[in-house]
């Protein structure tokens, strides 16, 4: 129930000065009233534990603006969501002074979705320039930084598609999105107020694989 169209244009997806930039925009484009892009690596190069990072300058925000860097598991397309898992690294949700970090899991069939998630509200505002957002991920537990800052812990879930530690003890991709809206947000709102076009910026991502 998201607003926007993704697409492929340079309008949405770039690199400008080695900067993936990410843009939603406003405008009517196939039935929708937003643009925007997502890219991911499924199907190009999953990971399985280690430190994860990317740093980046979050949009300005508003109601309705929702850029995640997150990762999913790499068997969603036999084991559907929420079983397959998915860790959120960081997401802005309308609130540029807090950063997201989730966790998903549970049963596709019957339906059971189940998340724990924790805030960092001491980043201060995230379109002013560029932080760092990590997980450390090790097989009973995931850990969510924000520049080296440790604001969140999870050891606690399951998955309809197996034992503890499943489904985050398997190989997960890469997602970058900027999506505009969902059906908890308030249209009306983001159509009228919140300012166009907003940018999700990147400098990069990077992968550590633990130690043996």
């Amino acid at each position: 129930w998201e607003w926007q169209y993704y697409t492929g244009r340079t309008e949405n997806c770039r690199i400008e000065d080695g900067i993936l930039i990410l843009e939603a925009r406003k405008e009517n484009y196939n039935g929708k009233n937003y643009t925007s892009a997502r890219i991911k690596t499924q199907n190009k190069q999953s990971f399985q534990y280690g430190r994860i990072e990317a740093r980046i300058k979050m949009p300005v925000g508003g109601e309705g603006i929702w850029p995640a860097f997150w990762m999913l598991g790499h068997n969603i397309p036999s084991a559907g969501w929420p079983a397959c898992g998915e860790i959120d690294i960081v997401e802005l949700m309308r609130d540029p002074t807090t950063a997201i970090g989730a966790i998903h899991y549970g049963s596709s069939s019957p339906y059971v979705h189940q998340s724990n998630s924790g805030n960092d509200k001491t980043v201060g505002n995230m379109s002013s320039g560029f932080h760092i957002y990590a997980i450390e991920w090790e097989p009973t537990q995931i850990r969510w930084y924000r520049d080296d800052y440790n604001y969140y812990t999870s050891s606690t879930w399951w998955s309809g598609t197996g034992s503890y530690p499943a489904p985050f003890n398997q190989p997960f991709f890469i997602l970058l999105n900027f999506a505009v809206g969902a059906s908890w947000w308030d249209k009306a709102i983001t159509d009228s107020v919140v300012p166009f076009p907003q940018q999700f910026n990147v400098d990069y991502v990077r992968v550590y694989q633990m130690e043996p």
